[in-house]
């Protein structure tokens, strides 16, 4: 059609001018060519198929009305760093291609690997949920460290959620459509063209093995008008978020286990596999999907087997390693909601659950800990990291925090785990603020900080105003410090503010 290298100037639907360097071999996705603008701050993707009408009013919409919901109000710039979101469509004769941007250079790898050629590749989702590539196939310096990976889902969690506030759904998430960077905590959520709005456009795609939902595999063998059959929706985005965050956490699929449903036709037991007979591998009711050490000792290539653990010893690094906020989402995502869509959680209770469990994490008192951190375990007789196995053998302080419920103080269900450096923000002493894409930059300041000091912990007040020593009825002033010990109870500002109860644990 063109030279190889040449500079083609096309015109968008929106009157506006863009420019790209044709390329006999073009980046290909499953459904577009991919070409880049001169300076590469974005690519023109055009389908290889042609679009009908409906298709050609959903993109119209997509960078038109959608795109202006998502991102033309207060907060929308925080956005454009979540979704990889087309801004204008264009038509070159009969191709229609959309205007997209080009991927920030965190989503592409730094360094090589000995295995594969990764250097300046994407940094797609699969590399990060396979412990065999994780921590042999990757550098080090790409992989992160475990808090790393549940800041990432929070912001997975927050992207569905606006999308599904917006009445959106992705209809294909999974690790190819998920960028990510475990160095900066940075997420981006691509391939957005293919966006479903229930009674308007159906979905293109029915989604990306392992992630498609199990009502969706167990009825695609019906005609596409019977009532019965499954389509991608709001509710399958929910089984993909949580098999992401799941995997992202856990390095292993909840659904990938020991048993073998047609032994004769792989290609049915796959289909039963994920769909109908879907059983959820750690599912304490139902281990007919469970696996032990041993089991995937057999079943794994040996020069393999080392990278596997601990992360696919399911006595050792279960789920309910996770924490008291994320085990009963996990719970119902994959026993109560597997088969039951009506039960999956929502996108905001993953985030909301996501940022309390965050605040339960400490770090490895091992310096060689690859992990790093850990969920605290205040009902164990003896915390270790579930990595190492470094026991944590000193007394910390675990916050209460209770809120002004009437004329007396309840408690919230929020805990937050003291650790030397640990800091306490706007959100935790004001139930009125939450920390989500509205937060100022007053906001993100913090407002007290702890320190451990010739054995003894001390609450530094960084605020603005006064803290309260509920016990004693004297004020904590600015910039001065309060000793913490067991049962002492401290307002964190104002009338108004949450107050926290302390509880000295691991003595």
């Amino acid at each position: 059609m063109y030279k190889n290298g040449k500079c083609v100037t096309v015109k968008a639907v929106s009157g506006k001018t863009y420019q790209y360097i044709w390329t006999d071999t073009p980046a290909s996705g499953v459904m577009k060519d991919v070409y880049f603008a001169p300076d590469k701050s974005y690519v023109v993707a055009f389908f290889r198929e042609q679009q009908d009408a409906n298709s050609i009013e959903r993109l119209e919409n997509l960078v038109g009305r959608y795109r202006q919901g998502m991102f033309g109000g207060d907060g929308g710039g925080y956005w454009e760093k979540v979704y990889c979101w087309p801004y204008d469509l264009i038509r070159d004769g009969k191709r229609i291609g959309l205007v997209v941007p080009a991927y920030r250079k965190e989503f592409f790898f730094r360094y090589g690997s000995p295995t594969f050629d990764l250097k300046h590749g994407e940094k797609q989702g699969e590399w990060f949920t396979n412990p065999w590539h994780r921590f042999c196939n990757l550098d080090r310096r790409e992989t992160g460290d475990w808090r790393k990976y549940f800041d990432i889902c929070m912001l997975l969690a927050r992207g569905v959620r606006r999308m599904h506030m917006a009445g959106l759904a992705h209809s294909d998430l999974s690790y190819k459509n998920v960028l990510i960077d475990p160095i900066t905590s940075s997420v981006a959520i691509i391939d957005i063209d293919g966006l479903v709005v229930p009674g308007k456009f159906p979905p293109d795609v029915l989604g990306t093995d392992g992630f498609i939902a199990p009502e969706v595999y167990a009825t695609m063998g019906l005609p596409k008008r019977d009532k019965n059959r499954k389509f991608p929706c709001k509710e399958t985005d929910l089984h993909a978020l949580a098999v992401l965050i799941y995997m992202y956490l856990l390095c292993r699929h909840p659904l990938e286990g020991k048993k073998i449903w047609d032994v004769n036709d792989e290609q049915r037991d796959k289909l039963l596999a994920f769909g109908e007979k879907a059983v959820f591998i750690e599912n304490p009711m139902d281990t007919c999907n469970r696996y032990t050490v041993e089991w995937v000792r057999k079943n794994e290539p040996p020069s393999r087997f080392r990278y596997l653990l601990p992360w696919r010893d399911l006595d050792k690094l279960p789920y309910t390693v996770l924490g008291p906020y994320l085990r009963p989402l996990i719970e119902r995502a994959f026993i109560d909601g597997l088969h039951n869509p009506a039960k999956r959680p929502q996108a905001f209770e993953w985030e909301e659950a996501l940022i309390q469990t965050m605040d339960l994490m400490i770090p490895c008192r091992n310096a060689k800990c690859d992990q790093k951190w850990f969920v605290f375990d205040n009902s164990a007789a003896k915390p270790k990291c579930p990595f190492c196995g470094t026991p944590y053998n000193i007394s910390l302080p675990v916050l209460n925090l209770y809120h002004l419920s009437g004329k007396k103080y309840a408690f919230s269900g929020k805990r937050v785990m003291v650790y030397n450096g640990t800091r306490l923000y706007r959100w935790h002493i004001d139930p009125k603020v939450e920390r989500n894409e509205k937060l100022t930059d007053a906001e993100k300041r913090p407002v007290a900080c702890f320190q451990f000091h010739q054995g003894n912990w001390y609450l530094r007040n960084e605020s603005d105003c006064d803290m309260v020593d509920m016990g004693k009825r004297t004020p904590v002033p600015k910039q001065s410090a309060i000793l913490l010990a067991d049962g002492v109870q401290i307002r964190l500002g104002g009338e108004s503010a949450r107050m926290i109860h302390v509880q000295m644990v691991n003595k």
